[in-house]
């Protein structure tokens, strides 16, 4: 098999089984965006496992993914390039036996694991002169406006087009987990609607302020809703904050597993998040959310399921950059639960 022109379209029949390995960016948004690319692989391979290379904190949204066999749990550091770290990994996925990898971020150390594991066809785009690392290079990254456009080139054999449409991202969560996860948590169900709040964020100007979060969690509460806060250990104290704004009706659902989070959202009737993670996450699963944006464009950035509402703050400014969430007003997102919920006393069941 001739590793240097091997493209995903002719592969050797007798490695037509043969698994796929998605390398990329290692943040919760993108590892719910790269689930489009899954099923399109799913399409046209139905008979390949694919796997994804994962940290610790991403790990549990594999498990909720249709058509993702397993994630490849490597806590590889940003900054730095322990080669003995990289070589250990290469081993690991060199026993996988991978006829393919799609290798999303463009640095060099993304592509040296795959290529030290001498998988076949190791396909990305060009950058930081990878050129050997990378042996299906792939151009024309910086003319595709949005994330999931370059996530689904690369999974595109070089002779066709990109799809028009890409499937939605599926996040499935049972309902038996749920009912267990309500059950651990002393939660329950009842004719009060539940809002999910996800007030986390990475990035200046990206998280709606703790104290529009806080009034907001008063009112709800006030007007017969539970609000469930949820996020990592950063958001405990803003998780505090909101707790004590809204009363008994308000609970801290923080923690450091990202599990948590993902049952929570499932169960809930609503969520109100910032530009996170959680919101893609929320997207995916189907609650209905209210998304609240500052200093990123939702045409760039937004999910592809569809959300309830996303609010944006008003005014023209010369770079989006600028923008904060801030300029989004408590009454702006109050009208888009109200909106989305119009009867405070009816909650949807758990899906």
């Amino acid at each position: 098999m001739n590793s240097n022109s091997q493209d995903l379209t002719d592969l050797d029949p007798a490695r037509a089984d043969s698994p796929i390995l998605i390398v990329p960016y290692m943040w919760i948004g993108d590892f719910v965006r790269v689930h489009s690319v899954v099923q399109l692989l799913k399409m046209r391979w139905p008979n390949r496992p694919i796997d994804l290379l994962t940290s610790t904190l991403c790990a549990p949204i594999l498990d909720y993914l249709p058509g993702v066999r397993k994630g490849i749990v490597a806590d590889l550091p940003r900054r730095q390039l322990p080669f003995r770290q990289y070589s250990a990994l290469g081993k690991r996925l060199a026993r996988e036996r991978y006829g393919s990898a799609l290798v999303m971020p463009r640095t060099w150390k993304a592509a040296l694991a795959p290529y030290l594991a001498a998988i076949p066809q190791r396909t990305g785009f060009a950058g930081e002169f990878r050129f050997v690392l990378i042996n299906d290079m792939r151009f024309g990254e910086r003319r595709l406006e949005r994330m999931i456009d370059c996530f689904v080139a690369l999974a595109t054999p070089k002779n066709e087009s990109p799809p028009e449409t890409y499937p939605l991202p599926r996040i499935e969560v049972r309902r038996d987990e749920i009912e267990n996860w309500l059950s651990r948590n002393a939660l329950r169900k009842s004719a009060r609607p539940v809002v999910a709040m996800a007030p986390g964020a990475v990035g200046p100007g990206k998280a709606w302020p703790p104290q529009n979060y806080a009034e907001l969690a008063r009112e709800l509460a006030g007007q017969g809703a539970d609000v469930w806060v949820l996020g990592g250990p950063a958001e405990k104290t803003i998780a505090a904050q909101i707790v004590q704004a809204g009363g008994a009706s308000v609970y801290d659902l923080t923690g450091n597993d990202l599990r948590n989070a993902i049952v929570a959202l499932a169960a809930a009737d609503l969520a109100v998040t910032n530009d996170s993670g959680l919101m893609h996450i929320s997207a995916a699963i189907g609650t209905p959310t209210v998304a609240i944006f500052g200093p990123t464009s939702p045409r760039l950035w937004a999910p592809l399921n569809p959300l309830s509402a996303i609010l944006e703050p008003p005014g023209r400014f010369d770079n989006i950059k600028d923008r904060s969430t801030a300029g989004v007003t408590v009454d702006r997102v109050l009208d888009a639960v109200r909106r989305t919920l119009p009867n405070p006393s009816t909650a949807a069941s758990p899906r």
